[in-house]
């Protein structure tokens, strides 16, 4: 069993019976006589990935939730499901193309992903930090003020997502992108 005084970034809880992670805390102890303790948290669904934020009295008691994540490969998608590989089980997985939402664009064959195992069964997964992608296309740019490093062009990647590049890239370069924002990192190596 755990307690709000176990509290710390990166612990897993099991709330109402839904496994979250605490992304930040904080402590208020309030100035009247006889009141309680409260500890602030944002808390980060394991599963969807939802931010709430949720006060507990200090002293409340959580279970631990039975998450652990695993290192998967994507094979392929189809009209109606990704399929996914276990690196370590070679087991394969389908999960549906509605659940994966904005991720689908990215996933490209081989990429390598985490999957999220809760109570047995996978629930879902997580792209990486970056994710490499080809430009197709890009806009044209104006070169009049390069000295200063913003001047950025439209580039239509081979998904068909369009992201801001530095003037200098070329199509058929390939890119590192942050998949949550959309945004240009670096040119891949």
């Amino acid at each position: 069993m755990l307690t709000t005084g176990d509290f710390k970034k990166g612990l897993r809880v099991l709330v109402e019976g839904e496994p979250w992670t605490i992304e930040d805390y904080s402590v208020q102890t309030p100035s009247a006589r006889g009141a309680a303790t409260l500890v602030r948290t944002k808390l980060r669904h394991v599963v969807n990935g939802n931010l709430v934020e949720r006060t507990f009295k200090s002293g409340e008691k959580f279970d631990e939730p039975d998450v652990a994540y695993r290192q998967i490969q994507f094979l392929y998608a189809d009209s109606e499901a990704c399929h996914f590989m276990d690196v370590e089980s070679y087991e394969q997985f389908a999960l549906a193309v509605d659940r994966l939402e904005d991720m689908v664009p990215w996933l490209t064959e081989g990429l390598a992903l985490r999957s999220v195992v809760y109570n047995g069964s996978v629930a879902g997964v997580s792209l990486p930090q970056y994710v490499e992608a080809q430009v197709d296309m890009v806009g044209a740019g104006s070169r009049a003020d390069t000295a200063s490093g913003k001047n950025l062009k439209d580039a239509t990647l081979t998904n068909g997502i369009t992201v801001k590049v530095p003037l200098f890239i070329e199509p058929g370069e390939k890119v590192l992108v942050d998949p949550k924002t959309g945004e240009f990192v670096r040119r891949a190596r």
